[in-house]
C-alpha cells in the first residue's frame, strides 16, 4: 500500500497539484477573468461538446464492432481486429495529417462532400471526426471481452420463453454490458478532452470556431504566460474529474443495483 500511494502521488497526485499552486499565484479576479474570456468559454464549448458527441458515436458504434467480432465469423476478421488498435499505435499528428487529406476541400472524401454543403477539415465537425477515430478503441476494448464471457445459455432461455431479440438484449445482455459500456465513454471522452495532435491539423484552429482548450493552453505557454495556462488546465481537470466521478458513481450505483436483483 504504502508503496502504491508513493508511486501514484509521484506519477499522478503531485504533477497535478502544481496546477492549483501555479494557478494560486494570481489573484482570483485575474483567475476568473482569464478562465471566462469569450474566447476561453468557447473553446471549452468546443472541446466539452465535441468530446461528449465523440464518446455517444463510439458508444453505438464500438459496441457494435465489439459484437461483430464476438459473435460473428467472417473473412478478415483478424485484420479487423487488428485495425481497431491502430489509433493506439498511431501518432497522433500522423492521425491528423491523414485526416485532413481524406476530408479536405480537395481530399479523397472532401472533394464529394464539399458540394454537399458538408465541411468536415478546418471546421467543428472535424474536431469530431478526429475525436472518434482516437476514441473508438477504448469502447471496443471494454465492451468485447464482457461479450465474450457472457452466457448465451441466459440469452437462449429468454428466446425459449417467448423473448424477442429486442427483449432479450435489453433484459439480458444490456444488464451485463451497462458497466462495461459506461466505462467505454469514460475512457473515450476523457481521451478526447485531452487530445491536441490530431485535432491540431483538422480543426483549423479559428478562434472562437475551432479552437480547443488544449490548444490554447499551448499558446498561453508560448508566450509565457504559465499562470494563465495553469488556470485554463485546472478548469479541464476539475470538469473532466466531476464528470468522471459521475459517471463511476453511475457504474457503482448499476453494481449495487445488479447485486440487489440477484439477491
Amino acid at each position: 500500500m504504502g508503496f502504491t500511494v508513493l508511486y501514484t502521488s509521484l506519477i499522478v497526485l503531485i504533477p497535478l497539484s502544481t496546477l492549483f499552486f501555479k494557478s494560486a499565484t494570481v489573484d482570483w479576479a485575474t483567475f476568473w477573468a482569464t478562465v471566462t474570456a469569450p474566447r476561453v468559454v468557447a473553446s471549452y464549448q468546443l472541446t466539452f461538446g465535441a468530446s461528449f458527441i465523440a464518446a455517444l458515436v463510439n458508444l453505438v458504434f464500438g459496441s457494435i464492432v465489439a459484437w461483430c467480432l464476438v459473435r460473428y465469423t467472417f473473412p478478415g476478421k483478424k485484420i479487423v481486429d487488428a485495425l481497431v488498435d491502430l489509433p493506439f499505435a498511431l501518432p497522433t499528428a500522423v492521425a491528423g495529417i491523414a485526416l485532413t487529406a481524406l476530408y479536405a476541400q480537395n481530399g479523397w472524401l472532401g472533394r464529394y462532400l464539399e458540394p454537399l454543403g458538408i465541411k468536415v477539415a478546418y471546421s467543428p465537425l472535424g474536431v469530431v471526426v478526429a475525436l472518434i477515430f482516437i476514441g473508438l478503441p477504448f469502447v471496443v476494448r471494454t465492451v468485447q471481452p464482457v461479450l465474450e464471457d457472457a452466457e448465451r445459455e441466459l440469452e437462449e432461455a429468454a428466446a425459449s420463453l417467448g423473448a424477442g431479440r429486442v427483449q432479450t438484449f435489453l433484459r439480458v445482455l444490456l444488464p451485463t454490458l451497462l458497466p462495461a459500456l459506461l466505462t467505454g465513454f469514460a475512457l473515450s471522452f476523457a481521451r478526447a478532452v485531452g487530445e491536441y495532435g490530431s485535432v491540431v491539423f483538422i480543426s483549423g484552429n479559428m478562434p472562437m470556431v475551432s479552437e480547443i482548450t488544449p490548444l490554447l493552453i499551448i499558446s498561453k505557454l508560448e508566450q509565457y504566460d504559465y499562470a494563465g495556462a495553469a488556470a485554463i488546465a485546472t478548469v479541464m481537470l476539475v470538469f473532466s474529474f466531476v464528470l468522471l466521478l459521475v459517471i463511476n458513481a453511475l457504474q457503482w450505483w448499476q453494481a449495487r443495483r445488479g447485486i440487489g436483483r440477484a439477491l
